[in-house]
């Protein structure tokens, strides 16, 4: 795109500017440090020019929004047309104290549903179970059969508003339990909209809530691609997740490449079983964190989108320009947040927010204030979406797509953090592609350095975080913390127990007994699984069938 002449002039001008003017200042006024990082500890230059961009062409770069390869963005007008869909994750306790929850966040102006599960849930063990005891709606709400479920959305218009549920080894359980739900209420499931998170990989990555063993898992996930694309052409049957590897102490570069190499693998494994790629990949959906290095965290955005583009239509020849698209959801850094001074993190969450507005994601969570302390009152999480809300109708970033794009520093980082992804990829694919990789603890020993090594920058005072290691207070705590009501657990075991003494025994059984044989098979188990949620089974009496027949995950230890 650059005229070499013009970039010759500029490379002389630079050179004149750093022996004249910028020497005479450093003479006076030396610069705070020797060396100035990103939030990844990536170096930043002094100053970005045309120089650090001489290779851009524009139109196989950057094009125009909602063209190829998508790096301005996957809609012609973005936020002039639509603005991202504000879904704050709830969940905490029983299914009505998370109901109403939701509802106090739509009557505020939330747009879209999230679901945090407690963690028995997200193992896929009922609320009775011995290995749940102490964690009951800890962590999110605890779901343990169809009738919780009714109760988590009761009075919710689940076919007009979309929700997104943060489950992964038992993902296509709680899917059932969800689409089963809707059905009690005549909502049939094609009229249902939103997303399961439904991605294992990162979960033997970084978060460690697995279910099954890889193999038999992306068979599973596989089988809610096949299931979705014929009956629920609204839902995202998978949102390929490089948040938790970003929480686990990655830095922004693994997260990118972690993250597309396993939804790379994802799609190919839909391939192998036979599936057009058109037929699928249009409702695979991402989610990525937005942390504090504000320039990086919207270089990575628009990286991502270019690299997924060009992959799908490249190396998996997708025709449906919609395959191409990268459409993403980003939650702001849980792990940025302190317990000092808590109320700091309104101020970083707004930046983390901001960058994922500038970035282009279609949907946004805020964290809130009092998350390093417990999980979010009422007052921290109204300000968590109010930060939204200001930021879309008054701080006028969205009236004008992609508005960095040409920026010597946000192009430059773009293509860095590109070429970085790309190197990750070649070593991912020299150990044999993303299972192998897994099962060698290549990611997990990434990600463990990069998380050691920005702790001790903290500690050696590399870095500030305000409150922590600088501009310290020993004021006491004055924001109020939620409170879970003490009674939810005993109505929900009272509940559970009222279902198995209720139901047909009989049909449960028998429906279980298919599941087993489709899973003992090559069947797809989606309609299985269902047909067993529609008999009231529990989410621990499916999830013990798929253990039963493939066993549970048990990780080497990486030192």
């Amino acid at each position: 795109m650059q005229d070499q002449g013009k970039i010759e002039s500029v490379r002389q001008a630079k050179e004149q500017w750093e022996d004249t003017t910028l020497r005479n200042t450093l003479e006076r006024w030396p610069e705070r440090c020797e060396s100035f990082i990103t939030t990844s500890s990536e170096p930043v230059e002094r100053l970005y020019t045309p120089l650090d961009i001489a290779d851009l062409d524009y139109e196989r770069d950057l094009s125009f929004p909602g063209q190829y390869p998508f790096t301005r963005g996957v809609h012609p007008t973005m936020y002039r047309g639509r603005l991202w869909t504000m879904r704050m994750f709830a969940g905490f306790g029983s299914a009505e104290e998370t109901n109403a929850r939701y509802k106090y966040l739509l009557a505020h102006g939330e747009t879209g549903l999230s679901v945090a599960f407690d963690f028995p849930t997200l193992y896929g063990y009922d609320t009775d179970h011995p290995l749940a005891a102490g964690e009951f709606g800890r962590c999110g709400v605890a779901i343990s059969c169809l009738a919780d479920m009714e109760i988590l959305f009761d009075g919710i218009p689940v076919d007009e508003i979309t929700t997104s549920m943060t489950i992964n080894g038992p993902a296509a359980v709680i899917w059932a339990m969800y689409i089963a739900a809707a059905e009690k209420r005549g909502i049939p499931m094609g009229k249902l909209g939103g997303t399961i998170q439904n991605d294992i990989l990162k979960e033997y990555i970084a978060q460690k809530s697995w279910l099954l063993p890889p193999e038999p898992s992306m068979r599973l996930i596989v089988d809610t691609f096949v299931f979705g694309s014929k009956y629920l052409p609204k839902w995202n049957t998978i949102s390929i997740s490089g948040y938790h590897i970003r929480e686990a102490g990655s830095t922004a570069a693994q997260e990118l490449a972690f993250t597309l190499a396993d939804g790379l693998a994802y799609v190919q494994a839909a391939i192998e079983r036979g599936l057009d790629v058109d037929s699928f990949a249009p409702r695979l959906s991402f989610f990525f964190n937005a942390h504090n290095d504000f320039f990086e965290e919207i270089a990575k955005y628009r990286a991502a989108r270019r690299i997924w583009a060009r992959e799908m239509k490249e190396r998996f020849q997708a025709k449906d320009p919609r395959s191409w698209w990268m459409r993403f959801h980003t939650q702001t850094a849980g792990c940025s947040l302190t317990a000092q001074q808590p109320e700091n993190n309104i101020v970083r969450t707004a930046i983390q927010a901001l960058a994922a507005v500038l970035g282009g994601t279609q949907s946004l969570h805020t964290n809130s204030m009092d998350e390093a302390l417990a999980l979010p009152s009422e007052l921290a999480v109204r300000v968590a979406l109010r930060t939204q809300q200001i930021i879309a109708h008054e701080s006028g970033v969205v009236n004008s797509v992609d508005p960095l794009a040409g920026s010597y520093l946000i192009e430059s980082l773009t293509n860095r953090l590109e070429a970085q992804a790309y190197e990750y990829f070649d070593k991912i694919e020299a150990l044999g592609g993303v299972i192998p990789a897994i099962k060698q603890g290549f990611f997990q020993r990434e990600i463990a350095a990069s998380a050691y090594r920005y702790q001790r920058e903290i500690e050696e005072r590399q870095r500030v975080v305000v409150g922590v290691n600088e501009h310290v207070s020993d004021e006491p705590l004055s924001i109020p913390l939620l409170k879970m009501d003490p009674e939810g657990e005993r109505r929900q075991r009272e509940r559970l127990a009222r279902l198995c003494r209720e139901r047909d025994n009989a049909l449960l059984q028998e429906r279980l007994a298919a599941l087993r044989q489709a899973a003992q098979g090559d069947e797809n188990m989606m309609p299985h699984i269902l047909g067993a949620v529609r008999a009231h089974a529990t989410l621990g009496e499916v999830c013990d069938v798929l253990r039963e027949v493939f066993g549970e995950y048990r990780e080497t230890a990486i030192i």
